[in-house]
């Protein structure tokens, strides 16, 4: 396996170039002065020592050794332990953390490029640091000041970890039905019972006490989603002086044994009277999750990023070294037996692929990076934009990024051919770890029913018509410019055909109940490959005049129009199948299966 090197070229260039990062960063009232370019690349280079140095190394040997439970005690793999010293040493745990409880505040648009170095080199590791993440942002959201105080600073430092805990046995999309029980103490805390399954990180010997941030019911709850409440339980209760006191009932009853991402404990996790503090308002538990399920689910497409740019890293060394028969043009290497297999058109088609979704991909998650930095520090009708925006974004940098993310480890196992079967080069874990993406945090189907659902069908188009217009504004933006031509014309095409699709959805969801959800996995698809043609036609018109100065830049545009040449008409399929309707999916009697 090839050693991992953080894309800090092309990270700076989408910072910088693209997005002009620091131009946002001083123009939002929440953010300004918090972070310049000097600042933002320093912790870009830090980052990615860290993960070739620390991560990448454990990555492989993790996997080999996975976790262990032990009469309900968790043990993560040989080395991890240590990383995690190393990790919280350099204060990356409060990266994005509320400075006013010990975090560094940064921007989110930075935070996706270091989670994307996290998480293509070690995907296991990461996993335990972004629940963290996640559970501090609806605490620091919902809760009281009073368990702000008490846990936000122990939890960015990296003492304390965090975990959600929402699924049951019984319960996962449809959370109404959970049976975890909240009775009151009388004091002010709840008395908690009940048992979630899936839980990342639930336990592990890494910090000190884990945090869980657990949905449950209080007595005479409405039914159903309406009656969810937020609770933080502490794995060890808290003294009065911020001290570790008695173990709060709260225990690991099992790991589970998964396909990936074996270096990170799976748990099942049992309440059994243990106290909890209330986050949020009681019953609107799913409203605090929420907070941070936009951040979560971002960091999932990211997840899916990672593993990309990982088995592209791994499949383009393997692609000049090893010599295969000869170039159809001719003997390329005569001093050789054979040519590289780079230079065949099939292995470059492979190679090619997965060059321009892994750009595109992390293209469109810093896209979506920046409107949650526009939501988070922003002000007036641009912060409302930015929330239709996330909301909008959301479900599709998760389910697509996360989809191709799967296509591209295929691609470069397949690049290795029978070397990518066996364990020896790593390919075949990236395959196994990266599979998950497509299942948690909302299983890719329910990210595509989100997306046509609420944030289409719902609103007939309204929030969709945010996103054309940010397209259709750049077009025009960029109308004059020469070499712009080639890319602009199909852009617009393809922004045409989402719309109309987008507009022949909602027509029929008013007439066929079942029109959404046959509709909705293409439309999630047709989506995001016009969301990718946006990101690359960006991307070229920051390239475009350096094209004669620097490589790097020739390479953007010769990617981008094999992208907008040989990926970008899928398109033309997907909206084949989002205009079909349901009738051939649902005539079919369940007893024909």
């Amino acid at each position: 396996m090839a050693d991992y090197k953080a894309p800090l070229r092309e990270m700076n260039f989408l910072l910088h170039e693209v997005f002009a990062a620091e131009k946002l960063w001083a123009e939002l009232p929440g953010l300004a002065g918090a972070v310049d370019r000097e600042t933002a690349d320093a912790i870009l280079e830090e980052m990615a020592k860290l993960a070739a140095n620390t991560l990448d190394p454990i990555n492989r040997s993790g996997d080999e050794e996975g976790c262990h439970w032990n009469d309900g005690a968790v043990t993560t793999p040989q080395g991890f332990k240590e990383a995690y010293a190393t990790f919280c040493e350099g204060g990356w745990g409060g990266l994005l953390g509320n400075p006013e409880y010990g975090g560094m505040g940064m921007p989110k648009m930075l935070g996706a490029q270091v989670e994307e170095m996290i998480n293509a080199s070690n995907i296991s590791f990461a996993l335990y640091p972004v629940l963290t993440n996640g559970a501090c942002l609806a605490i620091d959201a919902h809760a009281s000041e009073a368990l702000k105080q008490k846990y936000l600073p122990k939890m960015y430092e990296g003492t304390w970890a965090g975990a959600m805990d929402l699924t049951e046995p019984h319960a996962g999309t449809d959370l109404g039905i959970i049976r975890t029980k909240a009775e009151p103490r009388g004091d002010g805390s709840c008395s908690i019972t009940g048992s979630k399954i899936f839980i990342t990180g639930g336990d592990q010997d890494l910090s000190d006490n884990v945090i869980h941030l657990v949905l449950a019911k209080l007595p005479d709850a409405p039914k159903g989603p309406r009656g969810i409440s937020l609770f933080l339980v502490p794995k060890y209760s808290v003294n009065e002086d911020g001290s570790i006191g008695e173990h709060n009932h709260v225990s690991c009853g099992s790991i589970e044994h998964k396909m990936g991402i074996k270096a990170s404990a799976t748990c099942a996790m049992n309440f059994d009277g243990a106290q909890g503090w209330l986050v949020g308002e009681e019953n609107k538990g799913l409203a605090a999750m929420f907070t941070m399920m936009n951040y979560e689910r971002l960091g999932v497409g990211i997840q899916g990023l990672g593993a990309s740019d990982r088995s592209y890293q791994n499949a383009i060394e393997y692609a000049r070294d090893r010599i295969q028969s000869r170039s159809p043009e001719g003997v390329k290497q005569p001093q050789k037996a054979a040519d590289p297999i780079i230079v065949h058109p099939d292995v470059r088609r492979m190679l090619l692929t997965q060059k321009a979704l892994v750009s595109g991909g992390r293209a469109l998650s810093t896209y979506v990076a920046k409107w949650l930095d526009t939501s988070k520090f922003g002000e007036g009708d641009e912060k409302k934009k930015a929330e239709g925006m996330v909301a909008l974004l959301t479900p599709v940098v998760k389910a697509f990024v996360t989809d191709m993310g799967l296509d591209c480890t295929i691609l470069g196992q397949q690049v290795f051919g029978g070397h990518g079967y066996i364990r020896e080069w790593g390919q075949e874990q990236l395959v196994r770890d990266v599979r998950i993406t497509q299942i948690y945090e909302g299983t890719n189907g329910i990210q595509a029913l989100d997306l046509v659902g609420r944030k289409t069908v719902a609103n007939g188009g309204t929030l969709f018509e945010l996103f054309a217009a940010d397209v259709q504004s750049f077009i025009d933006s960029q109308v004059d410019r020469e070499g712009m031509v080639e890319f602009l014309q199909p852009l617009a095409a393809e922004l045409q055909r989402l719309r109309e699709s987008t507009e022949k959805m909602v027509a029929a969801s008013q007439e066929d109940p079942n029109a959404p959800g046959a509709a909705s996995v293409e439309y999630l698809h047709l989506f995001g490959y016009v969301s990718y043609a946006f990101m690359w036609a960006k991307i070229v018109a920051a390239a475009l005049p350096k094209v004669d100065a620097d490589s790097f830049y020739l390479g953007q545009v010769k990617t981008a129009r094999f992208y907008f040449a040989r990926l970008l008409p899928r398109t033309q399929a997907l909206a084949g199948s989002v205009n079909a309707g349901s009738a051939t999916l649902m005539d079919l009697e369940q007893e024909l299966f």
